[in-house]
């Protein structure tokens, strides 16, 4: 079975992605709210994936205001 951490990881990313533009912020603000460096949220809004994990973007969804809830698809 192919793992779904991935697709996971990169939704997640894409969320926070849309908060911060849809809140104007620039990088300094989006990464003072979501509590990490700027260069960190550089590398979260060009998609670099393999530099998060899905833990660590979890916890930026939650810092920016973002509900995160997981559904069984079974």
């Amino acid at each position: 079975m192919r793992s779904r951490n991935p697709r996971l990881r990169a939704e997640v990313m894409q969320r926070i992605a849309q908060r911060i533009a849809r809140k104007d912020w620039t990088q300094a603000e989006a990464a003072a709210q979501g509590g990490i460096t700027q260069p960190r949220m550089n590398d979260l809004l060009r998609g670099r994936l393999s530099r998060f994990s899905l833990d660590a973007l979890v916890n930026i969804a939650a810092a920016v205001g973002l509900r995160v809830e997981w559904k069984s698809a079974a």
